[in-house]
């Protein structure tokens, strides 16, 4: 066992391959030591689904930096290395194999972990979940050799692999609890046009089924419904959402709920340890509530701004969230909030189309806004959101694509 000091101690992949990033654009001089448990350099995780499914990129294509980043920039890489336990009171962490490394300040980034689903026939093969390169390669190799494969879940990773998958010529169903597809996060209305348009490109969608049990024997045969259908399948990608990974925090004694408790400037309950990414739990100054966001651009930004923090800005984190998704090459979506909820949807453009936005208002502020192939309504869409414009008397402005947005607010 060795012991040492480094003054940055950074867990986990994307948003501290990130923060790490920051940190020397800013001038950090200490030492930077970045530990994660997966045997990649960090990387990011939205082409496992979409391009990388479809065999339209690498493995590098992802990563943050290339490995020779980390070596030019004077950061250590551990890789494939869990941190065991965290003494905050010593500033001091406990590595797999042994080792003690004490710190002055960290970043906790650790993610989140995919719900597994504990039902009948669970223990079959061919079943899988996503959530790095392996589980992406192991659902190619099983695509390719498959007539159907059957996706649990009707969010963002059950679509889009659906259409990653049926772009490459592997049929798929989608089976979900909801009616319309992605309308957890969109409502019924704006989800109706990605529900009917992947139906369009021959997925058949199953709404309003709840998963009972799997059949198979050894190897996954069928997807049971508890309202009795059967679908016949062979392999099966279940996308039943994940939770944050919150076990060293609450070890260490950081206070935990729906992530790890962060104050506005991404700060945990002990001074000097932040935390950024899926595992966050943010007191939000734009939206005046705690948010905890599980979306690419947000891990980034937020590996950024703990970074800046590290080193004595002292910034609240007023970054308005975004996320993308794109479904094959059918549609790709922006979005922009998140909308807790509604009073109504104004809509841009025209949905038949294929063109539009839709901006989710609340109390006559913009508290979210969808895009499809209109990038320019997001922009504005985004700031009177951060400035919590009143924008009720400019409905019909929104509902005109010919107004320019500039006028509103």
């Amino acid at each position: 066992m060795t012991e040492r000091k480094v003054e940055f101690l950074l867990v986990g992949g994307f948003a501290s391959g990130h923060c790490a990033t920051e940190l020397r654009k800013r001038g950090a001089e200490g030492e930077i030591l970045l530990v994660g448990r997966e045997p990649e350099v960090p990387y990011e995780r939205p082409p496992l689904s979409k391009e990388f499914m479809r065999g339209e990129s690498e493995r590098s294509d992802a990563y943050v930096h290339p490995a020779s980043w980390y070596e030019e920039n004077d950061v250590e890489l551990l890789t494939g290395r869990n941190v065991m336990s965290l003494d905050t009171a010593e500033r001091s962490a406990k590595l797999q194999g042994g080792d003690e490394v004490r710190f002055e300040k960290a970043l906790l980034a650790t993610g989140a972990n995919v719900n597994i689903l504990r039902v009948e026939g669970a223990e079959n093969e061919g079943i899988h979940y996503l959530r790095a390169f392996g589980n992406t390669e192991a659902i190619r190799k099983d695509a390719e050799k498959a007539e159907h494969v059957v996706l649990i879940g009707g969010s963002y990773i059950g679509s889009e692999v659906a259409a990653s998958l049926m772009a490459t010529g592997t049929k798929c169903t989608i089976v979900m609890m909801e009616e319309v597809l992605l309308s957890n996060h969109f409502g019924e209305e704006a989800g109706r046009f990605f529900h009917d348009l992947v139906e369009s490109h021959g997925i058949e969608i199953l709404g309003g089924e709840s998963l009972q049990a799997f059949e198979g024997d050894g190897r996954v045969k069928a997807v049971v419904t508890e309202s009795g259908k059967q679908v016949e399948c062979d392999a099966v990608v279940v996308g039943a959402g994940v939770r944050p990974d919150v076990m060293l925090a609450q070890k260490a004694g950081l206070e935990v709920d729906d992530g790890i408790t962060c104050d506005a400037k991404l700060q945990t309950s002990v001074e000097g340890i932040y935390a950024a990414g899926d595992v966050c739990s943010y007191d939000s100054v734009i939206h005046g509530r705690r948010l905890r966001v599980e979306h690419w651009d947000v891990a980034l930004q937020q590996g950024q701004a703990a970074g800046a923090n590290m080193l004595g800005e002292g910034k609240d984190y007023d970054v308005v969230p975004y996320f993308f998704s794109d479904l094959a090459d059918w549609a790709s979506l922006e979005y922009v909030g998140p909308a807790e909820d509604w009073d109504e949807i104004v809509w841009r453009g025209e949905r038949d189309s294929g063109e539009f936005s839709a901006w989710y208002l609340k109390d006559g502020k913009v508290a979210g806004c969808l895009s499809v192939e209109r990038s320019e309504d997001l922009a504005r869409a985004r700031e009177l959101l951060a400035e919590g414009t009143d924008v009720s008397a400019d409905r019909e402005k929104i509902a005109d694509p010919g107004t320019d947005l500039g006028e509103i607010g």
